[in-house]
């Protein structure tokens, strides 16, 4: 696999602040090799975003091209409404979002209807862990049904066996058939949404239930991809879970072949 980490673009670390692109152009109109524009969404309660939001853009940086802008808000609230939504283009001078937070306690519907309809209308997505449980107290399900999964707890943490579904699928394309993590929560997933496709699972030794754990989603025209794992950091930092997590994020942006491998230019930059 070409996805090494053999170089680093890394544009803007903002906490708080967004710090737009030079230019509005999205993927869709730039010519093979542009780097894509990733919005990192990130903070609020339970978790180390300081740190994760380092692994990840330094992580995936160094194996496909992308430059970041980050958004980190929130301290350690689980109700804060993070200042970006409020603009209905929130999305529109970028090529994927990821997020990242961790804001169960947020249920207003129409501001939570904000957030979601870029993604309906087709900016990529990824969304890692707690971004599963944000907007929980939320009743109805327009987040869930654009992450693809229903989940409201977790278990205790616990070493996970992740079974690789999917080895033909490209994402899971280099994934080792089992991966063993260090401790780490399970989510329980209630419901797989008729967009998802989960690609691995794992076993819930509190419930005797196996739950997705990495998928794809298609919601509306965008591209989802998701993966509940990576509560800790030293998870985070696995390289199976950065190579996994930047093969998502070049899916979800339609810039990943069928053999697993980055389309022309969006690869490692000193790959051949």
């Amino acid at each position: 696999m070409r996805l090494l980490p053999r170089w680093l673009s890394l544009m803007a670390v903002a906490i708080g602040v967004v710090l737009p692109p030079s230019s509005p152009a999205r993927a869709d109109d730039s010519t093979p090799g542009k780097p894509l524009r990733a919005l990192l969404i990130t903070g609020g309660c339970c978790h180390d975003y300081d740190a994760q939001k380092v692994i990840i853009s330094q992580g995936i940086s160094a194996r496909a091209p992308v430059e970041w802008t980050i958004v980190h808000e929130g301290g350690t609230s689980n109700d804060h409404k993070i200042s970006i939504y409020a603009n209905p283009d929130w999305a529109k001078p970028y090529d994927v979002v990821v997020h990242n937070e961790c804001f169960s306690g947020v249920a207003d519907r129409d501001f939570i209807k904000q957030v979601v309809a870029p993604h309906h209308q087709g900016t990529p997505g990824v969304v890692i862990h707690c971004a599963m449980h944000t907007f929980s107290t939320l009743k109805t399900d327009e987040w869930r049904e654009c992450v693809g999964v229903t989940t409201r707890r977790h278990g205790p943490q616990q070493p996970l066996e992740v079974k690789n579904l999917a080895p033909d699928n490209p994402i899971m394309k280099g994934f080792p058939a089992v991966w063993t993590t260090g401790n780490e929560e399970l989510y329980a997933i209630e419901k797989v949404w008729p967009g998802a496709v989960p690609l691995a699972q794992a076993y819930a030794l509190d419930n005797k239930k196996d739950h997705a754990v990495i998928w794809t989603n298609t919601f509306g025209k965008g591209r989802i991809f998701g993966t509940t794992i990576a509560h800790n950091n030293a998870t985070m930092r696995d390289p199976v879970y950065l190579n996994m997590l930047t093969r998502g994020l070049l899916w979800a942006c339609d810039k990943l072949e069928k053999d697993g491998t980055p389309k022309p230019g969006y690869g490692a930059a000193s790959a051949d």
